[in-house]
């Protein structure tokens, strides 16, 4: 077992900006930073610009409330010539309570590396 402690790409406390009707946090919100966590994790990997091709489904567990503080961990799970796929999970350590940690969601994202003239290259 590896008892190293994960270290989040980000880590974000979410604001009354972000929620919805209900009182919970916009799950477009949570996107936006699964998406920028995932990227970057893919610049640690090339020295080219990386675009998102792809997100595969993403399930909201449970929900986010504002002041829950937020992390997104990320691990590279493939790598491709062109490309790199990047699971990410995302945690909420609760406002009221930041001992309880819960599992919000996870999120797979696809990324294709890009050259200066926008189309695909390889990761190099």
């Amino acid at each position: 077992m590896n008892n190293t402690p994960r270290i989040p790409a980000i880590r974000v406390t979410l604001l009354p900006k972000d929620t919805n009707w209900h009182g919970t946090i916009f799950g477009g919100v949570l996107l936006s930073q699964i998406d920028l966590a995932a990227a970057i994790e893919a610049r640690k990997h090339t020295r080219h610009r990386t675009v998102t091709v792809a997100m595969q489904e993403v399930e909201f567990k449970k929900p986010v409330y504002v002041g829950d503080v937020v992390s997104f961990y990320t691990d590279v799970v493939r790598r491709g010539s062109t490309s790199l796929t990047i699971h990410v999970d995302v945690e909420a350590n609760r406002h009221d309570d930041p001992t309880e940690v819960v599992k919000v969601t996870q999120a797979v994202v696809i990324f294709v590396a890009v050259g200066p003239d926008g189309q695909k290259c390889t990761l190099d």
